[in-house]
């Protein structure tokens, strides 16, 4: 399959996961807000599907969150099925996907350095070193 076709399957299954994660976990108390579907990866004969979920906060409960995901899968791969039209429904898989709390760890360091160390902070240069030298 071309790789253009695979992104669009990967696509088409996240974007129709995300909308049926409504109505399939709404009413069972699962925090919809914290769980973001960010990527979907196809295998190449469309058999299985890795849905990577990204869950902010609850930080004790993120493998009890995706254990849920996972008990629900074969609901999912239903809705999945009447929406979707593939030779074959992929079965799906759950991975905690942690990719943005990485990112948003490293722009908070990368902050802090920033209001440690001003760029507009004059600094002395090997040239100078920190006096002001006159060309008389």
């Amino acid at each position: 399959m071309s790789e253009k076709r695979m992104v669009r399957v990967n696509e088409l299954i996240k974007r129709t996961l995300a909308e049926h994660m409504h109505r399939v976990l709404g009413a069972s108390g699962f925090d919809l807000v914290a769980a973001t579907i960010t990527r979907v990866k196809t295998s190449p004969d469309l058999r299985d599907a890795y849905v990577h979920v990204s869950i902010l906060g609850h930080e004790g409960e993120r493998d009890d969150m995706i254990r849920f995901l996972d008990h629900h899968r074969k609901d999912f791969q239903a809705d999945l099925g009447r929406s979707v039209r593939l030779r074959y429904t992929p079965r799906l898989w759950f991975r905690l996907d942690e990719s943005i709390e990485k990112g948003d760890h490293v722009l908070g360091i990368m902050a802090e350095i920033e209001r440690e160390t001003p760029l507009n902070a004059e600094e002395p240069t090997p040239e100078t070193d920190g006096e002001e030298r006159h060309d008389d």
